[in-house]
């Protein structure tokens, strides 16, 4: 057979014209030139549903090569979305000017018209519509042509009637000239592709929802500038496109491929691609803007409903929790069953807020309290975790794996996923109730309100006994509470409040230094055996060291040197309820100068930042108290003979404490390490020994001991 080359010589015209526009494109002044064409009168064209047709025609109709070489027509199953509701309608107004450009695209590139020129042509005919209804008219004109050549190319081989049009037609057996027609397909699919790319992003730029973008906000002008030109090059693609098809028809026998067709349809391609993903960018930024427009809105609407009365605390909940009804957003962890948010109806909520790194020893002193409170009929209230999680960073299957181990640990109720708290919801505990790092337990009463924005630490200090969990309880909790032994280790250790009725001495000690602790405890018995007392001596470790502190309590053990809260957990819950009484304390504005308390626990606190050790004797349940720091309260119990007969007259407690006091000195360093929370950080602090104002330093901490 002969090879029927004359129909390829339109091709090459119309390649020879793309490689002019290729080589010397000035997209400013096609710009200009087709926005001459740009009129549009206003008339709304839905183009969503022509796309689903036009999606669905390529799809079906688009060869994979694979299936060319078997001489088979694979194509990928898709769901039929030609049934959609008005698309008659829409159609019926379209099918006009979609035949007319169908008939403009088929004739001129048949003819071998300039490519540049039949693209003008089509933007001239669609002058009156809107860019992305030029884009999806002109696609679906292609689609018409190009579903048509697929059909009756992959019948002709078994449906007599497509056998004989192909015939007339002289289309060649697509089957038979697989091997040669390969590149020009590959080119082919792979425009098609990038053409459907760059459509869609343009109708997705017109759907953007204009209460949240506006045509002159930043992002969305600098799409919409790039949009003219995105238009021409899409349509001009998809003539090359129809150019392609259309050199097929009449070449029964044989067909010259050329690699120059091929090439030219892969640097369109190549061209569009590039910017598809440029539009994809800018697309980004748009939906970046809507989305922090969006969380603005629903973050001032939840102010809003905080400072409106409600009758129940059912639209706070929804709008902290889950706004929608489509699912159960609470798992009950007792049960492990799913629930709706009508659970906590009219009831005091504590909304218990962490990221995912929450403390093992939290969640069980918690878990302790809650379920003493369920057996309770006087302090009945509900728990709910939120956790946040940085939406920047993506929830991966590690995160998930945590997630679920927490909630496993927690027998209150938890969402059942972090990422359905809304990003507003997260931006206003952090900015309103300044979440940062550390736990916090946000109080609501039966109606929403918020009794307290941080009772964890009232809970720390007082258990289920500060229900509701409000300030003003917390206030009244305050006013009844003096400096005593019962308040510091509150119900730790029950054997503590035994000795106290016996009448024994006891003694709290801590720090990390093995070689003190061995000095102090020896000349403590020594003193207690000599002054014939009964001396309890526990040790309380040191806060943030659990290795350091559990290695000291082996000595402690293997030694007998004294007693230890074995439970590490004890340790931790004794020094963070020391710092909780500091918070507390400052929330309510006092200060070292102005209560005793205030000025007791900043000692504490002082006491376990140093690298000393130290001690507290007390004796009964009132203010007989001394406490000192490590050398100082070594060196009284090595000196007890200076102070012995003192302790013999006026009680041995009140007799260290002096000698205590007799021993400070001017000279002194103490340091105060406060961890931050919540923005509960005190501008002033003035040290404990000597009243006057300390220093402040910052300190980043990461401490896995």
């Amino acid at each position: 057979m002969a090879s029927y080359t004359q129909p390829a010589s339109k091709m090459q015209q119309l390649i020879k014209s793309d490689r002019r526009m290729f080589s010397a494109s000035d997209d400013s002044a096609m710009v200009k030139q087709i926005q001459a064409t740009h009129a549009p009168d206003g008339r709304e064209v839905d183009v969503k549903p022509i796309l689903h047709v036009i999606e669905d025609i390529l799809h079906r109709a688009t060869p994979t090569m694979v299936g060319v070489l078997k001489g088979t027509q694979e194509v990928a199953t898709v769901e039929d979305r030609t049934n959609v509701a008005g698309l008659d309608g829409i159609l019926e107004a379209l099918s006009y000017v979609i035949y007319k450009i169908s008939c403009e695209i088929s004739c001129k590139c048949s003819g071998g018209g300039d490519a540049h020129a039949t693209t003008m042509v089509i933007f001239n005919t669609l002058t009156s519509y809107s860019w992305d209804a030029k884009v999806v008219v002109t696609l679906a004109a292609f689609a018409v042509n190009y579903g048509e050549f697929w059909l009756v190319a992959q019948l002709c081989t078994s449906n007599p009637l497509a056998k004989s049009v192909a015939f007339l037609k002289q289309l060649p057996n697509i089957f038979e000239n697989a091997l040669s027609l390969k590149p020009q397909f590959e080119a082919l699919n792979k425009l098609i592709r990038a053409v459907m790319d760059v459509t869609k992003c343009i109708v997705e730029f017109q759907e953007l929802p204009s209460q949240y973008i506006s045509p002159d906000t930043p992002p969305m002008s600098a799409a919409t500038a790039h949009i003219p030109a995105a238009s021409y090059w899409t349509i001009r693609s998809i003539v090359a496109c129809a150019a392609q098809i259309a050199n097929l028809v009449g070449l029964r026998h044989e067909y010259t491929a050329s690699t120059a067709e091929a090439w030219e349809l892969s640097s369109l391609a190549h061209k569009v691609s590039n910017i598809h993903e440029h539009l994809l960018k800018q697309l980004a930024l748009c939906y970046q803007h809507i989305d922090e427009k969006k969380r603005q809105e629903y973050f001032n609407n939840l102010l809003r409903l905080f400072e409106t009365l409600h009758l129940d605390n059912m639209r706070i909940l929804r709008a902290l929790i889950y706004p929608k009804d489509d699912l159960q957003p609470l798992v009950n962890g007792t049960t492990n069953n799913k629930a709706n948010l009508e659970v906590l109806k009219r009831k005091h909520v504590l909304l218990l807020i962490s990221d995912l790194d929450i403390p093992t020893e939290e969640i069980m002193i918690l878990s302790h309290m809650y379920r003493d409170s369920q057996t309770r009929s006087d302090s009945q209230y509900e728990v709910v975790w939120l956790p946040v999680v940085d939406r920047l960073v993506p929830f991966n299957e590690e995160n998930r794996q945590k997630f679920e181990h927490l909630k496993s640990m927690m027998p209150w109720y938890s969402v059942v996923n972090p990422l359905i708290i809304e990003p507003a919801v997260i931006k206003f505990i952090k900015e309103v109730w300044h979440f940062s790092k550390k736990s916090i337990l946000v109080s609501l009463d039966p109606q929403g309100r918020v009794a307290s924005r941080n009772a964890l630490h009232m809970v720390w200090i007082w258990s289920i006994f500060a229900f509701p969990f409000s300030s003003e309880k917390e206030e009244a909790l305050w006013k009844s509470e003096t400096w005593r032994i019962e308040l510091i280790v509150d119900g730790i250790d029950p054997e503590i409040l035994d000795w106290i009725t016996k009448g024994k001495i006891i003694c709290l000690y801590g720090g990390e230094d093995i070689e003190w602790i061995r000095k102090f405890t020896a000349a403590a018995k020594a003193v207690a055996k000599v002054a014939n007392i009964s001396l309890e001596l526990v040790y309380v470790g040191k806060s943030n060291t659990k290795e350091r502190v559990r290695k000291n309590t082996a000595i402690i053990t293997a030694e007998q040197l004294s007693q230890y809260w074995p439970d590490l957990t004890h340790i931790w819950f004794f020094w963070t309820r020391i710092e909780s009484m500091l918070y507390s304390k400052l929330h309510h504005g006092k200060t070292v100068e102005n209560d005793p308390i205030m000025r007791e626990v900043m000692t504490m606190l002082s006491f376990d930042g140093s690298d000393q050790g130290w001690a507290l004797v007390c004796r009964g349940s009132g203010d007989e108290m001394a406490r000192a720091k490590g050398d100082l309260v070594l060196t009284s119990m090595l000196e007890f003979d200076k102070w012995k007969e003192d302790a013999e007259q006026n009680g041995f407690v009140p007799a260290l404490k002096d000698y205590l006091q007799g021993l400070h000195t001017p000279q002194h360093c103490n340091r105060l390490i406060l961890p931050g929370i919540n923005g509960g950080i005190p501008e002033k602090v003035v040290c404990a020994e000597c009243g006057r104002p300390m220093e402040k330093y910052l300190m980043y901490r990461c401490c896995t001991d």
